[in-house]
């Protein structure tokens, strides 16, 4: 999967993707040393699928999913909903590609076609490679979250 050349597909997880959704959710939350329990993780799949209150999307390179990233709308006080992307992970075999890319501004459209007054996530600070993306895509904003223009 090195060819850069190869098509990214991003669509909604499909009940196929459960036992490669929880490969990739478990290397997220390994990422951010958080224990979840199976049970957890059999729940967050069933909200997942279900896509009332939190969504989930895939990324695909030759049918394969490589990268997963879940976001929610939420209100605002002072503006329209906004919109949330909580987690965010590529198989390390593919990153440097544009997976993580495609998989936001993915959510970035959804956004948009909700409306939401802004779109934007949270990082470790010390996540530097992850951040070398985000300050090419969103906008540091003096926090550790950051705001993807929705145009």
């Amino acid at each position: 999967m090195n060819d850069t050349r190869r098509t990214i597909a991003v669509t909604p997880l499909q009940a196929d993707d459960r036992a490669r959704w929880e490969v990739l959710a478990r290397g997220y939350k390994s990422f951010y040393r958080t224990i979840v329990s199976d049970a957890e993780y059999e729940h967050t799949w069933r909200r997942l699928i279900g896509a009332e209150t939190v969504h989930g999307i895939g990324a695909r390179v030759e049918g394969r999913l490589v990268g997963i990233a879940h976001y929610l709308f939420h209100p605002t006080v002072w503006m329209s909903d906004a919109c949330y992307l909580q987690d965010l992970f590529v198989d390390v075999s593919v990153r440097g590609h544009g997976i993580a890319r495609a998989l936001i501004e993915q959510v970035a459209e959804a956004a948009a076609a909700r409306g939401a007054s802004r779109f934007y996530w949270l990082t470790a600070a010390d996540n530097s490679v992850a951040r070398t993306l985000y300050d090419k895509v969103a906008q540091h904003k003096g926090f550790i979250r950051y705001d993807h223009p929705l145009g």
